[in-house]
């Protein structure tokens, strides 16, 4: 798999960089924003040609911020943001926290951003689980729980921190998620070019994963 990254990786802004502030932003820009979204508009440089350091961000008055963050929508992940940069610089001397408990407990932070941002900036050995993750997960496993369950979120956090290189986290957490966007797409999912295709269990990657039914709605 890292073999694979080091060859396919696709150049993406924020892999160029191990900033936390600048790693955090790009999580919560993606977070319900699609990659091609952020990448085609330059919204990420953009945002940090605005706001290029933590002090910048939280001096900022909430006018500039939401202008900043304008066509992204979901604008409280902007103020979010900029909630996370005041308690870095009041609560931690204005340096990012390199643990992830730590960092889940920075407003807007959870679990995953967490992961990412300890992964991503300080290449810890830490797991972390996606959309894509959890769908190169559940198909790598043969899977069949409905992945939006308490207990299938703990199973497959669990082997993603079983799988997790020591060595290089940074770049195999990179890499599960590049491989969840390519190879193992949601529609149309690409099993014969796949680098981890040996060890895949599902004969049907498309049935895979499986969530609980939306609630329907009902006129009354």
């Amino acid at each position: 798999l890292l073999r694979w990254f080091d060859q396919r990786a696709t150049d993406y802004p924020w892999r160029r960089t191990t900033d936390p502030y600048a790693i955090l932003v790009s999580e919560i820009m993606l977070q319900q924003t699609t990659v091609g979204a952020v990448v085609r508009n330059r919204r990420f440089e953009r945002f940090l040609e605005t706001f290029p350091d933590i002090e910048s961000l939280a001096e900022a008055p909430e006018p500039k911020l939401l202008r900043a963050w304008e066509g992204l929508g979901y604008y409280n992940r902007a103020r979010n943001i900029q909630k996370a940069a005041r308690a870095v610089l009041a609560e931690h001397g204005g340096k990012f926290p390199s643990d992830p408990g730590t960092l889940a407990a920075l407003p807007g932070v959870g679990r995953y951003t967490a992961g990412a941002v300890a992964s991503f900036a300080f290449d810890k050995a830490v797991p972390i689980v996606d959309a894509n993750i959890t769908r190169v997960l559940s198909r790598l496993f043969d899977y069949h729980e409905r992945v939006d369950q308490t207990s299938a979120q703990s199973q497959l956090w669990g082997w993603a921190e079983t799988l997790l290189s020591s060595r290089n986290p940074r770049a195999f957490n990179s890499a599960l998620m590049e491989l969840g966007q390519s190879h193992c797409s949601v529609r149309s999912p690409d099993c014969l070019q796949c680098p981890i295709h040996d060890f895949c269990r599902t004969p049907d990657p498309a049935s895979l994963p499986r969530k609980s039914p939306r609630r329907k709605t009902v006129a009354v």
